[in-house]
C-alpha cells in the first residue's frame, strides 16, 4: 500500500496546482475528487447536442497563460489567441475593442487616447512585476515597491472613480465591462484593480482559449502530477480528514465546507473567520448550438473570441447595482464566448457554439434566458434564427454540479477589501496543524491561474 505525505481534497485548477506543487517537492501526494472527473471550473463537455463542445465554468484565460505557476512548470496546452482580445459592441454598428495593441485601442477613443495610454502602457511595459505582485498574496513588502505603488493608488479606486477620469462612450463602456468581471458593485474599492489587471493581461498576453477546451488545463496539471508519483483518486467525496493519508491534507473547498472537513483541527479564531465568508452574486448561464456565426452588426466582433455584450457603462453599472440589491436585471450585462470561429474541435463543420452568462443574486432559481437572448440579439439582429439547441445552468444547478460554487458563486466569494487585504506568508491558508485552505477564497483569487494552490502549497512546505 502506498504511504503518502500529502492529500489534496479538490481537482479544480488551485487543486492540482497545489498538488504539483507539493509533488515537486518531493512529496508522495494523494489528490481525491468528488465528481468522477478531474478539473473543477475547467471541465469541457457536450452540453448541447453530440459533436458541440461548451466549457462547463471557465472558457477564456487570461490569467492561465500569465500565470508564473502554469509557466514555470511548462503547462502543456494550445492556446488560440483570436485577433483581438475582445470587443464591446455599442449598438447601430458601433464597437469599442480591446487590441493587443494599447496604442490601437486607445485610438478608437477619441479625446480621451492620451488618458488611456498613460492609465495603461507603464504598466504593460512592466507586467511581469504586475503579474507577480497581483497574483499572490498582499505583501508588506512587495517585490517591485515601485510598480506596486503605482497599481495600489490606482486598482485601489472602485471602478466608478476610474470610470470617472474618461469621457468618451467608448472609454467608459470598454473599462466598465472589465470591471464586470469582478461580480461587484462599481462602487466597491479595488474594482479598479480587476478592470486594470484583465485589461493589462489582455494587452500583453492576450485573452486565449485552451484548444479543445478548457479541460485540457486540467489534464496537463493532472499529467504533471502523474508524471511526478502523484496518485489521483475520483469519485470520493471527503466529508471529514479522519482516515486520509498523509500530515498534510490541502483543501480546494469553500470556507463552509472546510469548517465541517477540518472539524476539531481548527481553533476559534480561524473557525470564527471561516464563519464569516460570503458567497458573492451568483450565474446564470446559456450553452447554444447554432446553425452559423453570430451575425454581429458590427465589423469586430467576429475578430474575437469574447464579445461583453451590455450596451454602454451606465447600463452595465445598472445591471451589476440590480444584482447587489437582490433584483434580476431586466438588461443584464452578458458574458459571451464564441469559441468555435478559431476552435474547430468545439462544433460539427459550419456550425458554431456559444456559451454565455450573466449575474444573479445568489442561489436564484429565475431563468435568465430570454434576457441573455434578447440582450444578443440586440448587437446581432439575427441570432435567434441560428438556434439550434440549448442547456441552461442555473445557480442552483452550478452549485450541485460544483459545491465550490456556493449558490451559483463562481468567483470564491464576495469581492470586496476583506477579500484584498490579506496579508501573505501562511495566514490566509493555514486553517490548523497540517491543514491549509487552497481555493480561490484564498488569495490572489478568482481565476483559473493556480495561483491559490501555489502558494497554499508553499505555506504548507514552510
Amino acid at each position: 500500500m502506498t504511504e503518502y505525505d500529502v492529500t489534496v481534497v479538490g481537482s479544480g485548477p488551485n487543486g492540482l496546482a497545489a498538488a504539483v506543487e507539493m509533488a515537486r517537492n518531493g512529496r508522495k501526494v494523494l489528490l481525491v475528487e468528488r465528481s468522477d472527473e478531474i478539473g473543477g471550473g475547467t471541465r469541457t463537455k457536450e452540453l448541447t447536442l453530440p459533436g458541440f463542445r461548451h466549457d462547463v465554468c471557465s472558457a477564456i484565460h487570461p490569467s492561465a497563460v500569465a500565470s508564473p505557476f502554469f509557466n514555470e512548470i511548462g503547462l502543456d496546452v494550445d492556446w488560440i489567441q483570436p485577433p483581438i482580445p475582445f470587443t464591446h459592441p455599442l449598438g447601430n454598428g458601433q464597437v469599442v475593442a480591446l487590441h493587443r495593441s494599447v496604442a490601437e485601442t486607445a485610438d478608437q477613443l477619441g479625446r480621451d487616447a492620451d488618458k488611456y495610454r498613460r492609465l495603461v502602457q507603464p504598466m504593460v511595459d512592466r507586467v511581469d512585476a504586475v503579474v507577480d505582485d497581483t497574483l499572490a498574496p498582499l505583501s508588506l513588502v512587495p517585490d517591485h515597491a515601485a510598480t506596486f505603488a503605482r497599481v495600489a493608488a490606482i486598482g485601489g479606486m472602485s471602478a466608478a472613480m476610474l470610470v470617472s477620469r474618461f469621457d468618451s462612450v467608448g472609454a467608459r463602456s470598454l473599462l466598465g465591462g472589465l470591471a464586470a468581471h469582478a461580480i461587484a458593485p462599481f462602487t466597491r474599492l479595488t474594482t479598479a484593480g480587476v478592470a486594470l489587471l484583465l485589461g493589462v493581461l489582455g494587452h500583453s498576453h492576450g485573452w486565449p482559449m485552451a484548444r479543445g477546451g478548457s479541460f485540457k488545463i486540467a489534464e496537463s496539471l493532472a499529467k504533471h502530477l502523474v508524471d511526478l508519483g502523484g496518485d489521483i483518486e475520483t469519485g470520493r467525496d471527503v466529508k471529514t480528514l479522519d482516515r486520509l493519508p498523509g500530515e498534510i491534507a490541502l483543501l480546494d473547498v469553500m470556507p463552509p465546507a472546510a469548517a465541517v472537513i477540518a472539524k476539531g483541527r481548527i481553533g476559534a479564531v480561524v473557525g470564527a473567520k471561516l464563519a464569516r465568508w460570503r458567497p458573492g452574486p451568483g450565474v446564470f448561464k446559456v450553452d447554444l448550438a447554432l446553425d452559423g456565426p453570430i451575425p454581429w452588426d458590427d465589423p469586430l466582433s467576429s475578430q474575437t473570441a469574447t464579445v461583453h455584450v451590455g450596451g454602454t457603462y451606465e447600463e452595465i453599472r445598472a445591471a451589476e447595482a440590480a444584482v447587489f440589491r437582490g433584483e434580476h436585471p431586466e438588461y443584464p450585462f452578458v458574458l459571451l464566448a464564441q469559441h468555435s470561429l478559431f476552435d474547430d474541435t468545439r462544433a460539427p463543420s459550419g456550425k458554431h457554439t456559444v456559451w454565455a452568462y450573466c449575474h444573479v443574486p445568489n442561489d436564484s432559481d429565475v431563468d435568465m434566458t430570454e434576457r441573455i437572448e434578447a440582450q444578443v440579439e440586440r448587437f446581432a439582429p439575427g441570432f435567434r434564427d441560428l438556434i439550434i439547441a440549448r442547456a441552461t445552468t442555473s445557480s442552483a444547478q452550478f452549485e450541485a454540479d460544483n459545491p465550490n460554487y456556493v449558490g451559483g458563486d463562481i468567483g470564491g466569494g464576495v469581492y470586496g477589501l476583506k477579500k484584498v487585504l490579506q496579508v501573505g506568508d501562511e495566514r490566509p491558508y493555514k486553517l490548523g496543524e497540517g491543514v491549509y485552505l487552497c481555493s480561490s477564497a484564498t488569495p490572489p483569487g478568482a481565476g483559473v491561474h493556480g495561483m491559490c494552490g501555489h502558494y497554499a502549497a508553499r505555506a504548507a512546505l514552510g
